[in-house]
């Protein structure tokens, strides 16, 4: 489980991200690199980090359910993610 104080700042992140996404295309189609360097860091999307949904574990996230690795395995053994059959795990 992640702490909290971790998925606050991520949270915090996706809010800076949203906020400032139509003035940092603006500023990137008009080619002002250095209007983009002025803006927050946290802004930019790629300091975003993915986390698992349930646990808000950053590590082995798996894109297409939005879970990391064990918490799908735990779903999948419990039957609760369609067309997934354990097999030899």
């Amino acid at each position: 489980m992640a702490k909290e104080s971790m998925k606050a700042r991520e949270v915090r992140r996706q809010n800076m991200v949203d906020r400032y996404a139509e003035k940092r295309a603006r500023l990137k189609s008009a080619g002002d690199y250095i209007g983009l360097s002025r803006l927050p860091r946290n802004s930019n999307p790629n300091r975003l980090h993915n986390r698992c949904k349930l646990t808000g574990r950053p590590k082995g996230y798996m894109r297409q359910f939005g879970v990391s690795r064990i918490t799908f395995r735990e779903m999948a053994s419990a039957g609760l993610i369609p067309g997934v059959k354990k097999a030899s795990w």
